[in-house]
């Protein structure tokens, strides 16, 4: 399939239809339009048809070297700051626009919807999040810190209810105010002629570098934190009184049943579009809110189609 340019102006040819089109127009999960078109912009670029099969086995080669050779370094090593002098530097030279876009913007979806979770959990757990508007914000262990947030954020909500001796339940309004609506902007990500790797390419290229550079402990919490999109998922779902159904594409396996390593690149890029994802169904249900609708989640669940009733069913 060709690269794209701009998705939006493509013609439709019934004898050879363009499955990038396809995707593009497709409505089954929420997605903003101009965060799709620069996702799929990148997922169709010459990096990721050519470069991504040669990177990626050579990359779980290097993961399963290091865990050999972190048997021999003290378990709570780490360069954090090295790290992420390192990964800035990577993701301005050679990066491409989109790709870096998405992952800062990644970090403000995913403090938004902690954000979320805690407004309308009816605890008194607080959030800290991460809003990066450049990649040199990154040195500020931004990684590292997304990663522990999650972890300390699910410690934190589930102790509190628990000692509340409560689940997770739709409040009678949902507060929405914590979503931001700014954050970083394609057109201010660097566009060097050097800037040509795709997301899964350069994620594939810096997980080995990840795993390097911080403690094996770090290292695994990273990777399990992947695990924990069905969670959050499942606390969102709980909060606006939805079905399973809107958890269809978060498929990063269940948090009980830790997953190797060798595949956290491929996970990350799950983990990223999880996350738009559901970013993307909760900015829809709050701009029905502000409509008063008044059964904005409700409305929005019965208009889904159930992938488990068959069209010819009752």
């Amino acid at each position: 399939m060709k690269p794209l340019t701009n998705v939006e102006d493509r013609l439709h040819d019934p004898q050879d239809p363009d499955p990038w089109l396809a995707l593009y127009l497709d409505q089954s999960i929420p997605f903003d339009d101009g965060v799709k078109a620069a996702w799929l912009r990148d997922s169709s670029s010459r990096s990721r048809q050519f470069l991504l099969p040669l990177v990626r086995p050579l990359a779980r080669l290097t993961i399963v070297i290091l865990q050999v050779l972190k048997l021999f370094v003290p378990g709570h090593w780490r360069a954090s700051g090295l790290l992420h002098g390192l990964l800035v530097w990577g993701l301005k030279r050679f990066v491409r626009p989109e790709a870096n876009w998405l992952i800062l913007r990644h970090f403000w979806l995913g403090s938004d919807i902690l954000d979320f979770i805690a407004r309308n959990s009816g605890t008194s757990v607080k959030t800290e999040p991460l809003r990066p508007r450049t990649i040199d914000d990154l040195r500020d262990d931004v990684f590292l810190r997304h990663d522990l947030n999650l972890f300390n954020f699910i410690i934190r909500l589930n102790r509190e209810l628990r000692d509340q001796g409560r689940r997770l339940s739709a409040p009678e309004r949902l507060d929405f105010t914590g979503l931001a609506n700014d954050g970083p902007k394609l057109d201010d990500m660097p566009n060097r002629w050097t800037n040509v790797l795709d997301l899964q390419t350069a994620i594939e290229l810096f997980t080995p570098v990840y795993q390097l550079f911080l403690s094996d402990d770090d290292f695994w919490r990273a990777t399990n934190s992947l695990q924990l999109d069905e969670t959050v998922g499942l606390y969102c779902a709980a909060l606006i009184d939805a079905d399973s159904r809107h958890l269809a594409l978060i498929n990063n396996k269940h948090p009980l049943v830790p997953e190797s390593t060798l595949r956290a690149g491929y996970r990350l890029a799950l983990h990223g579009l999880s996350t738009e994802a559901l970013h993307a169904l909760l900015q829809m249900l709050a701009a029905q809110q502000v409509t008063g609708s008044g059964a904005e989640s409700r409305e929005y669940n019965e208009k889904l189609p159930n992938p488990r009733q068959s069209k010819g069913s009752p």
